[in-house]
């Protein structure tokens, strides 16, 4: 007799569901504070738009720049729960004039500084390279504040097991010796959106940041 196969479960992550609600080039047309928001930052090129196409479970609800460096706005997509996710612009690398990359970088330091609905940080760092000085300068700005924040360790899938823990805990290790107590706060994760190892651990994480549907 023939065994019947286990229904597949479904995780139903606080991104699934999302939808485009807007974007920002300046401080003028952010949308009003209300809903609590997750933002998702990270380097040019780290992985961030495919993070946050396989937490939402689509292939296109963000969009990575066919130019590393040249998205210039912030997008928001509204939730189901009634939360925001917060796509920012990349940082760390652009092939356009100082000037202008300096305007957009200094407009998401002002959001991830002061707004005040901001209730987490998702981080995206290529898990082969490790936290770099960009990095760490979102999170010094950040970190003091107390809220929580989540560092996807991305492309861990083109590591092997144990490189992939090496860099995990090289990352946790560059926390702790840099916000010593601080970074009590602080999750690192093992992420891939191609084997998708690490999406439902990171569900599960940003769930606690946002209040129940």
């Amino acid at each position: 007799m023939s065994k019947t196969a286990a229904p597949e479960t479904s995780v139903a992550g606080p991104l699934v569901g999302a939808q485009f609600e807007g974007a920002a080039a300046q401080s003028s047309q952010l949308p009003m504070a209300g809903p609590p928001e997750i933002a998702f930052a990270g380097r040019s090129n780290a992985g961030k738009s495919s993070a946050i196409n396989a937490l939402a479970r689509q292939t296109r609800l963000a969009y990575a720049s066919r130019t590393p460096g040249r998205t210039r706005q912030i997008n928001f997509f509204a939730l189901r729960n009634g939360g925001r996710a917060v796509d920012l612009p990349g940082y760390g690398y652009a092939a356009v004039p100082r000037a202008m990359k300096r305007q957009w970088q200094d407009f998401l330091w002002q959001y991830v500084t002061t707004r005040n609905t901001l209730v987490g940080l998702v981080v995206v760092i290529d898990a082969r390279h490790g936290v770099k000085a960009l990095d760490e300068d979102l999170l010094d700005g950040f970190i003091p504040s107390g809220r929580p924040v989540l560092i996807l360790a991305t492309k861990s899938d083109k590591l092997n097991i144990a490189a992939r823990r090496d860099a995990v805990t090289s990352i946790r290790q560059s926390m702790l010796e840099r916000y010593g107590d601080a970074c009590a706060n602080v999750g690192v994760v093992a992420f891939s959106a191609t084997s998708r190892a690490g999406v439902e651990e990171a569900d599960v994480t940003i769930a606690q940041w946002l209040p129940h549907a």
